[in-house]
């Protein structure tokens, strides 16, 4: 079941991605168009993994939840992933470099299949690069208890579903509200960038069902 997805999902990856008009499907009403802007030249470099992998008969992905340290992004929802770091080979490595760190997945157990669009985020200033892969079997994850909370193990065809994507208000740092679009997993609010790289795989894969 996978292999035939990642196939045809690799195949899908090399041709041109829906970019910044899947992202806006999932971008808060407050945000500002700057964010497409890739070339923010004092931009901090990170990349993301969405890493797909079998579970119980369906194809899933992992998330974290942060722990809420009072930082920019504390307490978010998000993809396994960071900075790039000096000895880092490329942001491929970075998304799987920082992957293994945190939830422990085997660098080397993961093949990468491609990447979607790059995404700038203001309020940190990063230009993050998600980075797509998967492994053959369910990884024995170990998560890192400093940089994460919680594994939220993802089912794709939970995204997919229309019902999924909520709208709400939601407090930032304590101070202001946005009005957001967000996925509902388990009860969690996954919102912002994290959404609006998720907003951009969900428009590929449900192309992909409906040319099967």
């Amino acid at each position: 079941m996978i292999k035939e997805f990642v196939k045809n999902l690799e195949g899908r990856l090399k041709r041109p991605l829906p970019g910044a008009e899947a992202q806006k499907l999932m971008m808060p009403v407050e945000s500002i168009n700057s964010r497409f802007d890739l070339n923010q030249n004092n931009a901090r470099l990170g990349g993301v993994l969405i890493l797909f992998y079998p579970s119980d008969g369906e194809i899933y992905l992992p998330l974290t939840q942060r722990h809420d340290y009072g930082g920019t992004h504390g307490g978010q929802v998000s993809f396994p992933g960071g900075k790039w770091e000096e000895g880092d080979l490329d942001l491929e490595h970075t998304a799987l470099r920082e992957t293994s760190e945190e939830i422990g997945v085997n660098m080397s157990d993961i093949a990468v299949i491609g990447r979607l669009t790059d995404l700038y985020i203001p309020p940190s200033n990063f230009r993050v690069t998600p980075v797509v892969g998967f492994t053959e079997k369910k990884p024995q994850f170990n998560i890192d208890p400093y940089e994460v909370k919680e594994l939220v193990e993802t089912p794709l065809s939970l995204l997919v579903k229309k019902s999924t994507v909520k709208r709400k208000d939601i407090l930032v740092r304590g101070s202001y509200s946005l009005n957001a679009p967000f996925f509902d997993i388990a009860g969690k609010t996954v919102w912002g960038a994290t959404a609006m790289m998720l907003s951009e795989l969900v428009e590929v894969v449900k192309e992909l069902k409906s040319n099967l």
